[in-house]
């Protein structure tokens, strides 16, 4: 598995989205993807997973040193007691006594940004966490918590698939050495019934999502957390490094359109 290194941790450039995935068969998903290899799992609060992902992480016998576990703060919890609220929360539920990544998984209207950041730089000297980052956050918002209050950013999850542009965040992010965490990569499936991706995946005796997910993953700083329930998902998912993209099928994929923005609540910040 290739690994990218921010703010002091290793992170699995491929890893496994659990939203969604809940009660009995979430959890039997998450213990199939440990079986296969995945070491890198992400969750959240909001998910309302996290004793079922905490209870597959148990189950695993897998070596915590060798997993990656993110989650996240959810919106409404960014003032700071109710961050180290959350925090003491999310790690009972899944079992833990650290995360490697704890995000804001989304920004607020008239968040208070440098006290959230200083909260949550105070989980990390505690070892609550090993490394703090964001989510959903727009390129004014990273310039405000990289730049202006110097904040520890290990990353920004974000949508991210041949269908929407991130180029202004990647532009931003990549020069400072922060990597994007692709979530929706497939969008949402939407790239299986593609007639262009069809044929790039024909080409290469490969499935639609296979190419959508190395196209992400040949990118630099770029990790991808697809969700899927089946054990044959998870290894296809996982076989999607074995593809080899060249010119004429990334030209292909830049011809598409990429203005496709799957996931937009209401609460969610003015995209550029």
């Amino acid at each position: 598995m290739e690994m990218i290194q921010t703010q002091g941790i290793a992170m699995p450039k491929l890893g496994l989205g659990t939203f969604k995935l809940t009660e009995a068969a979430g959890q039997a998903a998450v213990e199939s993807a440990l079986a296969e290899g995945y070491r890198h799992i992400d969750t959240a609060e909001m998910y309302g997973n996290e004793e079922i992902v905490g209870a597959a992480i148990a189950a695993s016998g897998v070596d915590r040193r060798e997993l990656h576990v993110t989650t996240k703060v959810w919106h409404d919890h960014l003032a700071p007691d109710a961050i180290r609220r959350a925090c003491d929360d999310s790690m009972k539920r899944l079992r833990l006594d650290y995360f490697d990544l704890y995000l804001v998984h989304w920004p607020a209207p008239g968040m208070n940004l440098p006290l959230i950041m200083e909260t949550m730089v105070g989980l990390k000297d505690a070892g609550r966490t090993r490394a703090i980052g964001v989510a959903n956050f727009t390129v004014p918002m990273l310039k405000q918590a990289i730049e202006e209050i110097g904040a520890p950013v290990a990353c920004n999850q974000v949508e991210y698939h041949v269908y929407l542009d991130q180029s202004a965040i990647l532009n931003y992010l990549q020069p400072r050495g922060v990597p994007v965490v692709a979530y929706s990569p497939v969008a949402r499936g939407e790239v299986v019934d593609d007639p262009v991706m069809q044929r790039i995946a024909a080409k290469h005796g490969a499935q639609p999502g296979q190419v959508a997910l190395k196209w992400l993953l040949d990118q630099d700083g770029v990790a991808a957390i697809p969700k899927s329930q089946s054990a044959a998902g998870q290894r296809r998912n996982l076989d999607s490094f074995k593809v080899t993209l060249d010119d004429e099928d990334r030209a292909a994929i830049a011809a598409l359109p990429k203005n496709r923005r799957l996931v937009d609540p209401a609460f969610g910040p003015q995209w550029d």
